[in-house]
């Protein structure tokens, strides 16, 4: 054989030597990618009635709020009670002020008018919120105007957007509007019964209460036992609820009530929750 075509064959098994050693390398890539996309994804989640910012002694401090939120690196964040530029609250955009204050992005749901600004649910999030929309909850005998707030939020490892859910109900004590406001809510995901999502808020009701009865047929309580979140001072009620669906793709890691008793008139509460794919 001559040299030359000796030469031939052996470039041409150096070149296929070399491809398989691409092949391996991507089958190798694609391999870690398969097992990354299916390893569990945690979230921190924190639940607070912010008070618009005025804590128990009467000072109103958006920055002290900001500190609470930090101590505990959530992910996201439900607030109620939250002003934008309403005069009591020195007319401060206070969804875009502790979006700063925190680095978290923003989204906010005005449901009442307040004095030359607006009053609400927020959501913040370290994630890319993709999209938001709030809706109006019924209404019942010209009461306060409550509201659920919809954000979708780009998770890395996630095929779709999670979904957070925002709301504050009716604090009467009738709980007609509250039991309307839940199955208005159970109504928002009963489309998308597969898909990942989180409810948390101040639902101004107790375990056992037909209000959390009505939320328990769709969603699961990140709590079993009650832990309560109000009077602040010493609380002995839990009314701000973190909750999740469906319950076959969540696991609890941990949930507790924040130890601050100032800040605002409710005790924040934090769960980490680990969705498995």
């Amino acid at each position: 054989m001559a040299g030359s075509e000796m030469q031939t064959i052996r470039m041409m098994r150096s070149c296929g030597q070399a491809w398989l050693a691409v092949l391996a390398a991507l089958a190798m890539l694609i391999g870690v990618a398969t097992l990354e996309a299916a390893e569990p994804v945690q979230v921190r989640v924190l639940c607070y009635n912010i008070h618009h910012g005025e804590g128990v002694d009467g000072k109103l401090d958006l920055e002290r709020i900001a500190k609470v939120i930090q101590s505990v690196h959530p992910d996201v964040v439900t607030l109620q009670e939250v002003d934008q530029n309403a005069s009591r609250s020195g007319s401060v955009d206070q969804p875009a002020e502790l979006s700063r204050l925190t680095g978290m992005q923003v989204a906010f749901g005005a449901n009442i008018p307040l004095q030359g600004g607006h009053y609400g649910n927020a959501v913040l999030s370290k994630y890319p919120i993709v999209d938001h929309r709030n809706q109006h909850l019924p209404n019942f005998d010209n009461g306060e105007q409550r509201g659920v707030l919809s954000a979708e939020l780009e998770i890395p490892g996630l095929d779709e957007p999670l979904l957070l859910l925002a709301t504050h109900l009716d604090s009467r004590r009738k709980d007609g509007e509250r039991i309307a406001s839940a199955k208005a809510i159970n109504q928002i995901v009963s489309q998308t019964l597969s898909r990942p999502a989180l409810l948390a808020g101040d639902m101004n009701d107790v375990l056992n209460s037909p209000t959390l009865n009505e939320l328990d047929a769709s969603w699961t309580r990140a709590n079993e036992q009650a832990l309560p979140t109000i009077p602040v001072a010493n609380p002995q009620r839990q009314i701000d609820f973190i909750l999740f669906r469906p319950s076959n793709h969540w696991k609890v890691i941990q949930v507790k009530v924040l130890d601050e008793a100032v800040a605002s008139d409710h005790r924040p509460i934090f769960a980490v929750l680990e969705l498995i794919q």
